[in-house]
């Protein structure tokens, strides 16, 4: 296993889940932190506020990002896990004119970028069980709950050609999905 991604709608736990167990396994886990957070942060604005050509832009940019990020930390830690807050499938949730155009845009497809990770974890939002803080853990946020879950499923059917998905069900507390998680990693990674 070298690049396996935690995904899922906002609300999910992805950011602190990824965080967590790559700092419990420093010896085989390495982060790959989240692109969409570092570019709207250093942009100081978020999905919501811009026009179709920044929406277009922002998510150009959190591609690159995502693949810059990932290959250099891969290159820096050779021997390690790449354990990923988001994939590169991510951005194609919201390309404003869907999927299909979004890998023509950035001149790609949809199989080459599933081809590029070994395994995926698509973590249920915490929307599921009414438990979602919207923007509160994370400015960038600014779905409502309803949208969390639709986002959570539009992922879910984006990733679901993936020959090693998991889905981890939403759980009231994040020590149960950090549990489940950790036993989702272990299996991928025994041997």
């Amino acid at each position: 296993m070298k690049r396996i991604v935690l995904t899922g709608g906002p609300g999910a736990g992805k950011t602190v889940v990824a965080a967590r167990l790559a700092a419990e396994r420093p010896d085989h886990f390495v982060l790959v932190p989240e692109a969409a957070t570092q570019v709207y942060t250093h942009l100081q604005t978020r999905w919501d506020r811009l026009d179709s050509v920044g929406r277009h832009d922002v998510q150009r940019r959190i591609y690159r990002l995502q693949r810059e990020q990932e290959d250099r930390i891969a290159r820096e830690h050779p021997t390690k896990t790449l354990l990923l807050d988001r994939g590169t499938i991510d951005g194609a949730a919201y390309w404003p004119e869907g999927s299909t155009d979004y890998w023509r845009d950035l001149g790609t497809s949809h199989e080459i970028e599933l081809a590029r990770y070994d395994a995926v974890i698509l973590l249920q939002t915490s929307a599921a069980l009414g438990l979602y803080d919207g923007d509160d853990s994370n400015f960038c946020r600014f779905e409502d709950a309803e949208a969390a879950i639709a986002s959570d499923n539009l992922l879910l059917h984006l990733w679901g050609d993936h020959p090693r998905l998991t889905r981890v069900i939403a759980f009231p507390t994040l020590e149960d999905k950090l549990a489940a998680v950790r036993q989702v990693l272990d299996e991928l990674t025994a041997g």
